[in-house]
């Protein structure tokens, strides 16, 4: 009988084995095994519920999808929902596939019926459609890595292509409907396709960023941004665009924060530096990711108002006016914050204060702005022309927290570090030495933006921003200090 009951099961051959992955049992396990081993696994606080992957060639973005499918050791996991763009088909809506089981060459994997009915009998928009399967790579790339991760389980393979904001909020409704505690969410998409390295590096931070918001206003502004620059050859910002956007409805939905765990492009692989495509892994779930926010939109956008306009007045030597009544009661309060202003994509100044004891944030903010603009000595004082040409980002900062392990504590991408010489004192900061001592700081965002992982993180903070000996970080002779910032920006 049950010999028969197999012959009855269909099952979808994978399409993308040989070219994507090798189609050889042995390699492509040692190939994951070898991704697995060198991925670090990230400090994630709470458990996480929706990882965002890329689905390139395993030879470009293996190693950065190895970063959240390193999470998935020691979870129970009832079923995987995939969803995907469409690269290959062209419909409205959302498309299942009718196999009983995918195949890879490490064997076959159960697809949900049962969810798959439910979601089918809930909206016309989502039907039966083999075609967005058949020659479709971006899920069945993940599943040799699930197949080496986690047991028992059951995936449920989304193809999405045109759809409306109305639409994927739907979906996201109905997938919070039917989660459950053991199930997990894999949004397959790359990131920027086809610009130069270095513009790709800029393009994916600000994308990034946007993902992190956990909104898809936040999203939609950061590539609607980075569209705007018109740099060359960048077709897309994320060829999953439909796709992170319903994962971002449901984390607004479920209160789920993110965290990127690695970043990564082609060019770091194929040594090809002219046009690449950009690789993040980024999980998303309770608790997790950089402390919660404290601060409101409203309260964002009124520092970076009093940034630019303290720059602005310092021009005809006005004294900024801030209301007063705008001024919230977080605004007030003594906290340590940087501006960065960046021209055409590039660094043009970049200041701060990491302690204060005294002077409320939006001061602080209205100061570290003229400074990053007059007074950084990297850089020759900013001249009227260019503030049109110029984005403000504020980073502000959270407590420091002063640690003796940093293998164990720093979080690469979460936080920031502070390394001083032994018994110097913090109490003033700016881009580099703390206080006239020897020291110097690195934002969270700086080991994103170079692709650092953390032995480069430290051993450039210590050399090149502290004047200390490259890897004094590893014998305990120095202070270390962590905090994690909330960065935004115009």
């Amino acid at each position: 009988m049950k010999d028969k009951e197999k012959l009855n099961f269909s099952i979808r051959q994978p399409v993308v084995a040989g070219s994507f992955y090798s189609a050889d049992k042995d390699v492509l396990a040692r190939q994951i095994d070898g991704f697995l081993a060198r991925a670090e696994k990230t400090k994630i606080e709470g458990d996480f519920k929706m990882l965002i992957l890329p689905h390139a060639g395993y030879d470009y973005s293996g190693q950065t999808a190895a970063y959240g499918f390193k999470e998935l050791t020691d979870r129970n996991i009832k079923t995987v929902i995939l969803i995907g763009p469409s690269h290959q088909d062209w419909f409205s809506g959302a498309a299942f596939t009718n196999y009983d089981f995918w195949q890879t060459p490490l064997g076959k994997v159960e697809i949900d019926k049962e969810l798959r009915q439910k979601l089918i009998q809930e909206n016309k928009n989502i039907f039966i459609r083999e075609q967005a399967h058949e020659n479709e790579h971006c899920l069945e790339v993940i599943l040799p890595f699930l197949q080496k991760t986690i047991r028992n389980y059951k995936i449920l393979p989304i193809i999405i292509f045109q759809a409306n904001d109305k639409f994927l909020s739907d979906l996201a409704q109905m997938l919070k409907k039917h989660l459950t505690d053991q199930d997990l969410i894999i949004v397959s998409s790359d990131l920027s396709h086809y610009p130069a390295y270095k513009d790709a590096r800029q393009v994916d931070q600000k994308t990034i960023q946007g993902i992190l918001t956990g909104s898809v206003s936040g999203f939609e502004k950061a590539i609607q941004e980075n569209m705007t620059q018109g740099l060359p050859n960048l077709d897309t910002c994320a060829c999953g665009e439909e796709p992170i956007k319903v994962g971002l409805y449901l984390a607004e939905e479920m209160g789920w924060n993110g965290t990127l765990l690695n970043y990564a492009n082609s060019g770091d692989f194929s040594g090809d530096f002219s046009q690449v495509v950009g690789y993040a892994a980024i999980a998303f779930g309770d608790n997790q990711g950089t402390e919660k926010e404290t601060l409101t939109m409203e309260d964002k956008q009124i520092l970076l108002k009093i940034a630019r306009q303290s720059i602005e007045n310092e021009f005809s030597k006005k004294e900024i006016n801030i209301n007063k009544n705008e001024i919230s009661e977080q605004l007030k309060q003594p906290q340590g914050a940087f501006v960065t202003l960046n021209k055409n994509g590039q660094l043009r100044g970049c200041m701060g204060r990491i302690v204060e004891e005294k002077e409320p944030l939006y001061q602080v903010v209205a100061e570290m702005a003229k400074v990053a603009a007059f007074e950084d000595t990297r850089f020759y004082p900013m001249g009227k022309e260019e503030m049109k040409e110029v984005k403000i980002e504020i980073s502000v900062l959270s407590p420091l927290k002063k640690i003796t392990d940093p293998f164990r504590e720093i979080e690469i991408g979460k936080h920031g570090v502070i390394v001083s010489a032994r018994g110097g004192s913090l109490s003033a900061g700016g881009h580099g030495a703390l206080g006239g001592q020897k020291g110097g700081v690195f934002l969270p965002q700086v080991a994103i933006e170079n692709n650092w992982d953390l032995e480069m993180f430290m051993n450039e903070l210590c050399e090149h921003k502290a004047g200390l000996p490259r890897d004094i970080w590893k014998t305990g002779d120095i202070d270390i200090y962590i905090f994690s910032a909330e960065v935004f920006g115009e």
